[in-house]
């Protein structure tokens, strides 16, 4: 057979295969145009599957008149014009196969109106023949596309459709993803004049999280902890969740990169490296996770179904995300105490016996983390809470303290541990020769640093500007920031922070360093003036000091005030002024 062109007709039918996998692939297609048109509001009506129906409305901007037959054709499209457009695709449609394609294989009618056109147009187009017809119609600003009889002329691809109830369980599916990467939009989804899903836009942090439980489930949106990270112009957000409540099936696992969705194996396996050992052979991770980078810098025409992207830095991105993601997994595991040990740990008698009210409130499901050399603003997350404590007399407090004690997370069991409380993260309280102590935390914890020195390089070294006096100031206590673990380059007026002691690798190096030089380093008590930093600001809580430096609860307290009543009441309500 000689090499010869081929008809369109028939050409638009070996695109279409490419296109239109099933109903959901046309619903694919035709809300990603709605969303690149600027739709708020998107209504799906599906009749058996879609295999009989698909209706899709939305308010976005709409198609000319004189522009529905080139709409209709294929390589036609407005979101890019030339080859320096590919190489920044900002759009989730780009090709211009889409409408021609579906067209090719259905019953297609288009009815749009421009908000600064008179009145709306309506194309129609019938299966092979491509011819379209376009009448006056009406219809409010937006656009509406119905897809009748999919595959009515390709028989022997309409019986490869499964049963409706499987196909339009993969259209619920894709409109569950695509409503959780535009929570600024609204959908409907309605199958066979039953509504099945209805969610206004969520333009607050409540209605988001409301909408997250509707789609990924309660018991997600309850446990799952937000992270926002970022390195200059990569930027990782989400939700992920803890590896102790995740289960042996994936409950929940969305990845988007720049808004698109995406089964990407490098971030699959980044974020699964990310776990670790946390994770069982059984356990699948559960996340929704938003990559946000350059468009120049990530490839979305690489697939035709727009399903794989390929990065231009694979390994940053990838390095990158396991670092954003393992360091907020390993600090909450480091730093939160479940509520349940700690009241099985408070005896039920002495908290009545004191009328102590003590607020074991569950951990905030909403959390940020930060990567060391992130530029986000990202704080971490809330300080435990010190006990509130009601006007009582001295002498009660001292009888019953000994029984307040609260467990450490990995204490040791060889050492018993006496009888400790903390105040605004900061202050322990302690009973010694029957008299109620209080010392600084961070004043005890600078003493024992030199003994946890060992240093954690960081993946992306933090780089910060100095100004002169700080430049003087770091260069004279260079040794001290050696001694204490911290890998410190000075050139051109600029700090690069290379290495930090490895258990201060997972804080907001950025902000709370940044802090640092602005308060000016000390020449004495270097270590104290970083740990009343990281206190203060709750950037490490007190219990993770507590179980790092051990050796605290086991040495009498030296230097230490007694306190009033009157005073305990003022440090517990956060007037440390009145101390």
């Amino acid at each position: 057979m000689p090499i010869q062109l081929l008809p369109p007709q028939l050409a638009n039918q070996i695109a279409a295969g490419e296109v239109v996998e099933r109903p959901a692939s046309v619903v694919k297609e035709l809300v990603e145009n709605s969303l690149d048109a600027g739709a708020t509001q998107i209504e799906l009506e599906i009749e058996k599957g879609g295999s009989k129906k698909i209706l899709i409305r939305d308010n976005g901007s709409g198609i000319a008149e004189q522009e529905l037959v080139l709409a209709l054709s294929r390589h036609a499209t407005s979101k890019i014009s030339s080859l320096a457009d590919l190489e920044q695709i900002c759009s989730l449609g780009f090709r211009g196969e889409a409408l021609a394609s579906i067209s090719s294989v259905s019953r297609l009618t288009l009815t749009s109106k421009p908000a600064a056109q008179d009145k709306a147009w309506q194309a129609s187009a019938e299966g092979r023949d491509m011819a379209v017809q376009v009448r006056p119609a009406a219809h409010p600003d937006g656009t509406s596309i119905e897809v009748l009889d999919l595959f009515f002329n390709t028989p022997a691809r309409r019986r490869f459709l499964r049963s409706d109830k499987t196909e339009f369980s993969h259209i619920d599916e894709l409109i569950k993803r695509l409503a959780l990467s535009r929570f600024d939009v609204s959908w409907s989804l309605s199958h066979n004049g039953q509504q099945v899903r209805r969610l206004p836009a969520a333009s607050t942090a409540i209605a988001r999280q409301k909408r997250l439980a509707a789609l990924c489930g309660r018991q997600f949106a309850e446990q799952a902890l937000w992270i926002e990270n970022q390195y200059d112009q990569i930027r990782l957000s989400g939700w992920i969740l803890p590896a102790a409540a995740c289960q042996g099936q994936p409950a929940c696992q969305y990845s988007y990169v720049n808004g698109r969705m995406m089964r990407d194996k490098l971030l699959n396996h980044a974020i699964r490296q990310a776990y670790g050992e946390q994770l069982s052979a059984e356990q699948q991770p559960a996340f929704v996770l938003y990559l946000e980078l350059d468009p120049g810098e990530v490839d979305v025409n690489v697939h035709p179904a727009k399903h794989e992207v390929r990065f231009h830095q694979a390994r940053l991105v990838h390095d990158f995300v396991v670092s954003a993601l393992s360091d907020a997994l390993q600090q909450l595991a480091a730093v939160t105490l479940p509520a349940t040990a700690e009241r099985q740990a408070t005896p039920a008698a002495a908290l009545t016996e004191v009328n102590i009210s003590r607020s074991d409130a569950a951990i905030p499901a909403v959390r940020q983390h930060s990567m060391p050399g992130s530029s986000g603003n990202n704080a971490y997350p809330e300080a435990r809470r010190s006990p509130a404590w009601p006007v009582a007399e001295p002498a009660a407090i001292q009888t019953q303290l000994q029984y307040l004690a609260m467990p450490l997370p990995e204490a040791s069991t060889k050492v018993e541990q006496p009888a400790y409380l903390l105040l605004q993260n900061r202050y322990l309280l302690r009973v010694h020769q029957q008299q109620l102590c209080v010392q600084d935390l961070a004043e005890l914890a600078a003493s024992y640093w030199p003994q946890q020195t060992e240093s954690a390089p960081l993946l992306l070294p933090l780089r910060l500007a100095l100004a002169p006096a700080e430049l003087q100031l770091l260069l004279a206590q260079a040794d001290n920031f050696t001694q204490l673990g911290f890998d410190l380059l000075v050139r051109d007026q600029q700090l690069i922070i290379r290495a930090v002691p490895k258990w201060l690798r997972h804080t907001p190096l950025s902000d709370w360093f940044a802090q640092l030089l602005q308060q000016g380093v000390a020449e004495h008590g270097l270590a104290r003036q970083v740990l009343e930093i990281l206190l203060t600001a709750n950037v490490l809580q007190a219990e993770f000091l507590l179980n790092l430096f051990s050796q605290i609860l086991t040495t009498p307290p030296v230097n230490a005030c007694q306190v009033s009543a009157q005073q305990l009441l003022a440090l517990s309500a956060g007037r440390a002024d009145e101390h």
